[in-house]
């Protein structure tokens, strides 16, 4: 089984809905990989362990977050190591982070381009992480 490791700054809300979805995608299509998520820094004004915008979006889409409870945790060099892919899911505002904390990394890192929700609206934003898990994953169905 390999792993994909999704990246956004807080671990909240992108990066939570991509892991999710792409574990549920995954898991109907036979796939043989898993998401994990982290994120480069708690923010404190994120309430409780997940995004409400994430919770409404997986549920609208028949989609069950197995770890709700689980609050953001903070990437490591050895979450960076243990993935078979690792995707920041905004580019100009991962790849600096990336750079100052783990610089051997950023150009080993697929980058999206999805806005966080102070940049776009949720509903905006979700639907580009859609549309790009199913991209990925229909990439690595093709590549395996």
């Amino acid at each position: 089984m390999k792993t994909v490791l999704f990246l956004c700054t807080g671990n909240y809300y992108r990066s939570r809905y991509a892991e999710a979805l792409f574990n549920h995608r995954a898991a109907d299509a036979g796939l043989p990989w898993r998401a994990v998520s982290r994120g480069f820094r708690l923010h404190p004004y994120n309430v409780g362990p997940i995004s409400t915008f994430t919770l409404r979006r997986l549920e609208a889409q028949g989609v069950t977050l197995a770890e709700v409870t689980r609050f953001p945790v903070v990437v490591s060099e050895e979450d960076l190591a243990g993935a078979s892919l690792v995707v920041a899911v905004k580019e100009n505002e991962h790849r600096p982070l990336l750079e100052a904390r783990f610089p051997a990394w950023s150009g080993r890192v697929e980058y999206w381009t999805i806005d966080d929700v102070h940049d776009t609206e949720p509903d905006v934003a979700l639907a580009q992480v859609d549309r790009a898990v199913i991209d990925l994953q229909r990439r690595l169905r093709d590549h395996d």
